[in-house]
């Protein structure tokens, strides 16, 4: 079941996260380690030369955060227990860093385990992207992540 519906606050919450770190670019760009992308950040089946209208990337942002969302749900033990502000950095971190590395990292393990604000804290390892074979930090995927992280821990005794 879907947390996030079109025009429900915790969408609202996620899509202004998600689209306020990514930007809109509406022509295909490489990002910061050559994968070409558009709109919000999306990569799937980009090639250079694509064009989208701004509604365009704003129906794909919504389409692509269900999916992340499906998939982040599938490895969540109780995703519904999971407060709103978390729930939402979680899917923002999905969305930028994949299903599969979600599903497989601390922030899940820790939330699974009924721990939340180790859960939260554990989003800020997430600021290192491959380039080159390399592993770096990005400044804009620290900044990224302490924000999500700040979200997260919003409300949380």
């Amino acid at each position: 079941m879907s947390r996030i519906k079109k025009g429900g606050a915790l969408a609202a919450s996620v899509v202004a996260l998600v689209s306020g770190f990514e930007g809109l670019r509406t022509y295909a760009y490489r990002d910061p380690v050559g994968i070409p992308t558009i709109c919000f950040g999306e990569t799937r089946g980009v090639k250079m030369g694509d064009h989208k209208t701004p509604a365009e990337c704003k129906d794909m942002l919504i389409s692509r955060l269900a999916e992340f969302e499906t998939g982040m749900r599938k490895c969540l033990a109780s995703p519904d227990t999971i407060p709103d502000n978390a729930y939402a950095a979680f899917l923002s971190l999905s969305y930028n860093i994949g299903t599969g590395t979600f599903c497989k990292s601390s922030v899940a393990r820790n939330a699974n385990a009924g721990n939340i604000r180790a859960a939260c804290d554990s989003i800020l390892a997430f600021n290192k992207a491959r380039a080159a074979g390399v592993l770096v930090t990005l400044p804009g995927l620290t900044k990224r992540r302490a924000k999500e992280r700040e979200l997260c821990l919003r409300g949380l005794q």
